[in-house]
């Protein structure tokens, strides 16, 4: 019943294609990548300065010093979704980076029971009133998923400002059928004064145009995405808290926070606490009115870090854990060039 139901909201955006209205129709992308991020409610456009930073803020990827690679796993809704993510970021020249992700939100194995119905004499019927029974012979299987395919590049224009955009390709399967479409984001990062970051990041910027093979279209508009955040040293270790906000403009009446006609906004806010550079403890309330948690332990070359959120109301979705993985190639080999 859980997969039935999870495969309903996948295919909502189609059934409503064509009607023209695809509000909801990027959302797969809207779920958050990294450990860190989602353990702080997704409040990371302002504070990403690693590989992960291709996905909320493309500027955050010019701070990256050395190759990093980042996987991250995740099982929602009773382990029925399941959403992968994996980059690559590289360092190049004394300003820019080069960075290559791919992201995947599925549910695998749906039976297919249309052509599985059989009468009281064992004959195929297509009449849902005359079943007699399922035969599990005649059951196939088909997948629904989203997938996302990002190029990314960032320039550091100086010490307080950088710059960076994505190319992405989208492919959205369900079932039979497959839509296929190319978007564009911008974003920059700036810190006007010590300790303080300010992101902003125009995701979809010349709205995301998705053709499915029915002959009907979506469009995806864009989304503004402003974040801030600031370090502060207290207790032995550093405070960072962080708040986002999301703006859209799809007449987003009653999904969201705060609307004012066509236009809406979602808050994210999250607050770490670090020491050393050792461990981290993380809490967040994301702009699903979601209270997450979240820790992180950095290990020579590598970052592990952990988020857990719970969906209210229900027992039958479950709770959310997420657990990324964050590979530095930290050796003077790898080295930025420029800071040998």
């Amino acid at each position: 019943m859980r997969r039935l139901l999870i495969l309903a909201l996948l295919a909502c955006p189609v059934a409503l294609a064509g009607t023209g209205v695809a509000k909801y129709a990027g959302e797969f992308m809207a779920i958050g990548v990294g450990g860190r991020a989602l353990g702080m409610g997704g409040a990371s456009v302002a504070l990403a300065a690693d590989v992960t930073a291709a996905y909320w803020n493309p500027a955050g990827l010019a701070l990256v010093n050395y190759p990093e690679v980042v996987l991250m796993h995740d099982e929602q809704f009773g382990s029925v979704m399941n959403y992968d993510y994996g980059a690559v970021a590289i360092p190049f020249g004394p300003r820019a980076t080069l960075a290559l992700g791919v992201l995947r939100l599925g549910v695998d194995d749906i039976p297919d029971t249309r052509n599985a119905g059989v009468d009281i004499n064992g004959n195929v019927t297509y009449d849902p009133n005359e079943f007699s029974r399922i035969d599990p012979d005649r059951v196939t299987y088909f997948n629904a998923a989203d997938w996302a395919f990002s190029l990314s590049y960032a320039c550091r224009r100086s010490e307080d400002f950088s710059y960076g955009a994505n190319v992405k390709f989208i492919r959205r399967e369900l079932g039979d059928n497959s839509a296929t479409g190319v978007g564009f984001d911008v974003g920059a990062r700036y810190t006007p004064v010590e300790n303080l970051q300010l992101g902003a990041m125009l995701q979809d910027a010349t709205t995301t145009f998705l053709a499915w093979d029915t002959g009907t279209n979506e469009l995806i508009s864009p989304t503004l995405k402003l974040g801030s955040a600031y370090r502060i040293d207290a207790l032995g270790g550093m405070f960072t808290p962080a708040i986002d906000a999301d703006l859209r403009f799809e007449n987003r009446r009653y999904s969201s926070m705060v609307h004012i006609g066509p236009v809406s906004m979602d808050v994210h806010s999250g607050l770490e606490y670090g020491y050393r550079d050792l461990v981290a403890l993380r809490v967040g309330y994301s702009d699903v009115k979601q209270l997450t948690l979240g820790a992180g332990l950095s290990l020579p070359k590598l970052r592990i870090d952990y988020s857990f959120a719970k969906f209210d109301g229900t027992d039958q979705l479950g709770n959310t854990h997420r657990i990324s993985l964050l590979f530095t190639l930290e050796s003077d080999e790898f080295r930025r060039s420029a800071d040998r």
